[in-house]
């Protein structure tokens, strides 16, 4: 009787062990199938860093437990990849947090994709040059010497009608002879008969406008017309406003015709040139109006208009560079300044279909979002994208407004796992657009 009642103990606790193992299978993803193969651990690695590994357990720097990397994965993450299906669920930044229902982390999972504004302000470094098309050069049409500099160092402002030297030349001194008698001959000869007047009139005109080609001004010839007395020492006037950039002139210097003796730039209006990096050219128009920020006027607000965009680009740096004309009339915009260009990208009128950066999966060739479908289904989506702004990428094909993605994609597929054998094994959709390469 006695060793009745102990085969029966045997067989009831039997029967208990075995219904707890069921109970554990049931819990953890009710998997059938052959037994767990033992597994080989090979080494732990940083939740955060695949790169940093230890060949003990240890802890990060935020106290997460290392992930334990074994030769081969479980086969409920297997299951659960291929067959599309959540056997639990994983805290999307520590693998050891889990839970058999479904929760949201602290930043929340879901994503409902909607039509927002993606806007954004790009900024270039630049520096402040002189406009090439107001820079003047200053030179003489016949031969002489400088006896007088009136303006004798670079940087000096001029105004044109301003003496610049007084010159003494031969051939001016010549010229102005032939006008004096050419003058006094139209005068004496005011009683001839009209073919001579008219000779003196063409003598008296072709001596006026000679002058006038060596650049002499309406007062200085209105002062010889009525002197009468040509000038040893003649000034010599600036036809430009601006600011010297160079000068050769030198008193006693003997100067030729069209040599250089001044170089004027007029700084009324000036450029910045900007180096703008190529992913951001495509926000960049002509005419568009910018705010300039110069680093010595912290309080000053500069806005100019982006008048060429060059045509090269540096390989060295992957920038462009962008003109942008800004007005200067109180003269504090200094060739060399060092200045911030700002710029608002041209979509801040227009709202598109948008998707946070951290949804989307790039696996070199594509770009794959999961979308949600229910009942821990995922459905891998390929789409194509365009710019990136404030963290958002515009969707230009394979999502629609409503459309609900989940917003850390990436952390949905085991790091251990294979990426092209998880979305190959999930309920990938019969059409979708062209792949983004």
């Amino acid at each position: 009787m006695i060793k009745n009642i102990g085969l029966v103990l045997v067989l009831l606790i039997g029967l208990g062990a075995g219904f707890w193992f069921g109970q554990q299978n049931n819990l953890h993803g009710g998997l059938e199938g052959p037994a767990v193969k033992e597994r080989k651990l090979l080494y732990y690695r940083h939740p955060m860093n695949p790169q940093v590994t230890s060949p003990e357990p240890a802890k990060d720097e935020m106290g997460m437990d290392y992930i334990a990397i074994y030769d081969e994965p479980l086969p409920t993450e297997a299951v659960a990849v291929k067959s599309g299906k959540i056997l639990y669920y994983r805290h999307p930044m520590g693998a050891a947090d889990t839970s058999l229902v479904p929760k949201k982390d602290e930043m929340g999972m879901d994503y409902l994709i909607s039509k927002r504004n993606l806007s954004r302000d790009i900024r270039a470094l630049g520096s402040i040059q002189i406009d090439e098309s107001h820079i003047k050069t200053v030179s003489a049409k016949y031969e002489g010497w400088i006896q007088h500099l009136v303006v004798s160092s670079v940087g000096q402002a001029v105004k044109a009608g301003q003496v610049l030297f007084n010159v003494y030349s031969p051939e001016l001194i010549t010229a102005q002879q032939e006008y004096v008698v050419a003058i006094q001959s139209q005068k004496a000869l005011q009683q001839g008969s009209p073919q001579v007047l008219n000779t003196a009139d063409q003598l008296a005109k072709n001596a006026l406008q000679r002058l006038r080609y060596w650049d002499l001004g309406a007062n200085q010839l209105k002062n010889l017309q009525d002197s009468q007395k040509p000038l040893d020492s003649v000034p010599f006037i600036s036809p430009y406003s601006g600011v010297v950039l160079d000068k050769t002139a030198q008193e006693g210097l003997r100067f030729m015709p069209g040599e250089l003796l001044f170089r004027v730039a007029d700084l009324s209006t000036v450029w910045l040139l900007a180096d703008v990096f190529e992913q951001d050219l495509e926000a960049v128009r002509v005419g568009q109006s910018v705010q300039v920020h110069i680093n010595a006027y912290p309080d000053k607000n500069f806005t100019g208009k982006v008048s060429f965009i060059y045509p090269t680009l540096a390989t060295e740096t992957r920038t462009v560079k962008v003109r942008v004309e800004l007005a200067n009339k109180e003269g504090l915009l200094k060739p060399g300044l060092y200045g911030t260009l700002i710029l608002t990208s041209a979509n801040n009128e227009k709202l598109q279909t948008a998707v946070p950066d951290s949804a989307v999966i790039d696996t070199g060739t594509r770009h794959i979002v999961l979308l949600s479908r229910g009942e821990g289904r995922f459905e891998p989506r390929v789409v194509k994208l365009g710019g990136l702004a404030n963290g958002y990428y515009a969707v230009l094909a394979g999502l629609e407004e409503g459309d609900e993605v989940v917003t850390h994609a990436n952390f949905l597929i085991d790091a251990e796992s294979n990426l092209k054998a998880a979305l190959d094994g999930m309920n990938a959709p019969e059409s979708a657009p062209d792949s983004e390469e």
